[in-house]
């Protein structure tokens, strides 16, 4: 596990003092990089910095967005934590399991863990915006858990991960950002689109198909050009033999 690759990812937190623990919960498991959807003048830095304690470096080197979409362009994986099941939420890995699959990823590529609002968590839009889905689990009496504890709980799992004594995976070369990754979704989807494969009202479920299972795969370059190639000349197959 990189550690210098995994980015922790806070979607509208309200609490000052929330910030400040998460960033302690960070430098507790040697994780630096802090992204947050929202605005720095909307914190107080002071209560920010009275949790943070010594770790206050990482409020001070973090970035602020105004989407998810944004905040993980430059990342291959994005998981967002969620305890609800839902018909969109898909299969919600466990932190552990999570962090076996970011392993071999972030030895090359960036990976990112979206938290949601303290009283809200994800909403189903923000979701969306994420590749996979983690689940910490909890007591259905009082399932809900405090943002720090949450980052506390993922970022344990992701550090001893790093800690293990074995072969990393190596990919050669590096995996593409989900930003890059777009253009292979059009592609896929634009071909799918000209054959009558689906309706367009179907096409942002259909985009969101690709993008939540290539992320996964964490293509190269040289693998996400193929793929279009591929889909491109079976659109114009298809369209040639119509044509005849």
């Amino acid at each position: 596990m990189n550690l210098s690759n995994v980015v922790i990812i806070l979607c509208r937190p309200e609490e000052s003092r929330n910030v400040g623990a998460v960033c302690r919960a960070m430098a507790n498991n040697g994780l630096k990089n802090l992204r947050i959807v929202g605005k720095k003048e909307d914190f107080d830095e002071e209560r920010v910095r009275i949790l943070a304690i010594h770790a206050a470096s990482i409020w001070e080197n973090a970035l602020f967005f105004n989407s998810i979409t944004e905040a993980a362009s430059d990342c291959t994986i994005v998981a967002g934590t969620t305890r609800r099941r839902g018909k969109k939420r898909g299969k919600l890995l466990l932190p552990e399991e999570f962090a076996d699959t970011a392993d071999g990823i972030s030895v090359d590529g960036k990976v990112a863990v979206v938290f949601g609002n303290e009283r809200t968590g994800l909403e189903e839009e923000e979701l969306d915006e994420c590749t996979m889905g983690v689940t910490i689990p909890s007591s259905d009496e009082f399932g809900s858990l405090n943002l720090s504890h949450a980052v506390q709980i993922i970022s344990y799992h992701i550090f001893r991960k790093s800690l293990e004594d074995k072969n990393k995976l190596s990919r050669g070369s590096l995996p593409v950002s989900l930003e890059r990754l777009g253009k292979t979704v059009d592609e896929i989807t634009d071909s799918l689109q000209k054959i009558g494969f689906f309706k367009l009202a179907g096409r942002p479920d259909m985009e969101k198909f690709w993008r939540d299972i290539l992320s996964r795969a964490a293509l190269s370059e040289s693998e996400a050009k193929y793929i279009e190639k591929v889909f491109n000349k079976a659109a114009g197959l298809i369209g040639k033999s119509r044509e005849s």
